[in-house]
């Protein structure tokens, strides 16, 4: 079966333990993460996991099913790219002899609408978000400098391209019912 990068949100209440209890459902079907992003969510209460792994679509969905079974999950669900918006934040502390010794540094790095956040005589802190392709084409552009001192992504946000969250919908039906 053909796998795809898979985004899987999940809607749970903020308990100790519970990332734990999600990691290990991917471990069981052997999948890897790809990132991983933990944050408030817009409802009160209720924290949102951002997942991302390559998989096929039949062990997506036994993974969200499962991942829905714990008992202080809300809600799961997985989306291909194109029903998202995402963005990463990359770092990549460059030295800044070699940019200040080759224009062609600076030049790539304006040219992948990156900034410098910092810089002092040892080296230069470039702030790049986006997505994955374009923070890996700049890193991979600059490491042909051999200016790359280090390097950092986040992991993957996301919001669908509904106009609301699905749990908003399973909330409402639960406080109705």
């Amino acid at each position: 079966m053909e796998k795809k990068l898979y985004t899987l949100i999940v809607h749970s209440e903020n308990i100790a333990g519970l990332l734990n209890q999600i990691t290990a459902v991917f471990t069981r079907r052997q999948l890897n993460i790809e990132s991983l992003n933990v944050s408030a969510s817009s409802i009160k209460g209720i924290h949102r996991y951002t997942i991302t792994t390559w998989s096929d679509e039949d062990t997506i969905i036994k993974v969200t099913k499962q991942i829905e079974k714990k008992i202080d999950v809300v809600q799961a669900h997985y989306f291909l790219d194109d029903e998202i918006f995402m963005q990463e934040v990359a770092l990549l502390k460059i030295s800044t002899p070699k940019l200040l010794g080759n224009p062609l540094i600076s030049k790539t790095i304006r040219r992948y609408g990156a900034r410098i956040m910092e810089a002092n005589a040892v080296y230069a802190v470039v702030e790049k978000s986006g997505v994955t392709d374009e923070i890996i084409a700049l890193r991979t552009e600059l490491d042909a400098f051999d200016c790359v001192l280090q390097y950092v992504s986040s992991g993957r946000i996301a919001v669908t391209r509904d106009t609301e969250e699905h749990v908003n919908e399973y909330l409402e039906k639960i406080n109705r019912g």
